[in-house]
């Protein structure tokens, strides 16, 4: 015969039961929802970075095995040092002269030792904005130019190429947006931001005789540290000129993974997303891509990095296929070299349909070439 003590045992265990399982099932679900995640650090929503880790959330999250999470970071050193002490950021995109500006500022070897690196990506370039009187570069020394806030790509390339000049400069902090009224007020000589051509925050603007952008000269010690490149009218019709062009330098980004050796699911999950992304790379190539992946070669060197082993192994796997862009890259890429190259010594722009006769004749030699 049943006890009240035996109804209330039952009534006990059965609820038990009914605890255990949302706590078993909230459990399972854990698991699933974080199988394969990948988060990826990037910079403001001002620069592409977001934009270029978002195609990659696209192209790799299967449904089931693979996911990516973007980050929004405070900037490049804030990024940097992220990779190396927060918890969960597997990788980071940054800019490629970090790792000489940490040294430069002397901060701890352990925050860049460890770094290792999947990829270089795209490319940004350096825009100075100043009002009319100013024309000349060199006319900024010792003048207020603001670098966007502090620890940001802006601000950590910007310092470096006007070191690089020689020419010394107060700098400023402010937002882009703050500094571009100041500038417009004459409270501070210019405004430098570093982004992807072209950058939005100078889309609306109209130059007349009030703002415009400055030559950047291209030296020995900037052309071994940056890339030489030009903003056209196409890029801003509102404050370059159609007939004009303004030289310039670039910095490149680079896809940087955190010390994982340690922790081997994250260190897997890693090396799975540099499978996936290697070898659906070229699908990134396609329309409603941002532009700037006909920028990235995944075989190319970076000096002064190491590479992620995993990717290293993909390469070396697949050195054939990494290195064979398709021929829209390959005549993209050859027009980037023949206008960089014509700044760097000084000549005239080529036209688009002569330099598309040059990428021809190219073509026909190499057609000739023994293999």
């Amino acid at each position: 015969m049943w006890s009240w003590r035996s109804s209330a045992s039952i009534g006990v265990m059965t609820l038990g039961l009914f605890i255990a399982e949302p706590r078993y099932a909230i459990a399972q679900q854990s698991v699933i929802s974080n199988r394969g995640v990948v988060e990826i650090e990037t910079s403001g929503s001002l620069g592409i970075s977001v934009r270029i880790v978002e195609d990659l959330a696209n192209m790799i999250d299967d449904g089931a095995t693979r996911r990516v999470i973007p980050v929004v970071g405070k900037g490049a050193l804030q990024n940097l040092a992220d990779l190396r002490y927060l918890r969960g950021i597997d990788m980071a995109i940054l800019p490629t002269d970090i790792l000489e500006y940490a040294k430069e500022q002397q901060l701890s070897p352990e925050i860049t030792t460890s770094l290792t690196y999947v990829t270089k990506l795209h490319n940004e370039e350096l825009h100075i904005l100043t009002r009319a009187e100013i024309e000349d570069v060199r006319d900024l020394a010792n003048g207020q130019v603001n670098l966007d806030v502090r620890g940001s790509a802006t601000a950590v390339t910007t310092a470096r190429v006007f070191r690089l000049l020689n020419i010394p400069i107060r700098p400023a902090y402010d937002s882009p947006e703050a500094a571009l009224e100041k500038l417009k007020k004459r409270e501070i000589a210019a405004v430098a931001f570093v982004a992807s051509k072209p950058a939005p925050l100078f889309l609306s603007l109209q130059g007349g005789r009030d703002l415009h952008f400055l030559e950047i000269p291209i030296t020995s010690a900037t052309s071994n540290a940056y890339i030489p490149t030009r903003l056209t009218a196409a890029d801003y019709p509102g404050l370059i000129a159609p007939d004009r062009s303004i030289d310039t330098l670039a910095v490149s980004n680079v896809l940087a993974v955190a010390e994982l050796r340690q922790m081997p699911e994250r260190y897997r999950n890693v090396a799975n997303f540099v499978d996936a992304f290697f070898t659906s790379f070229q699908s990134l190539l396609s329309p409603g891509h941002h532009p700037k992946w006909a920028e990235v070669n995944v075989a190319a060197e970076l000096p002064g990095w190491r590479r992620y082993a995993p990717a290293e192994q993909w390469l070396q796997r697949n050195m054939q296929i990494a290195k064979a862009p398709n021929p829209e890259t390959l005549r993209a890429m050859f027009s980037r070299f023949v206008d960089e190259r014509r700044s760097a010594i000084g000549g005239e722009a080529m036209s688009q349909q002569d330099k598309d006769a040059l990428f021809q004749q190219f073509k026909n030699w190499q057609r000739v070439q023994p293999q």
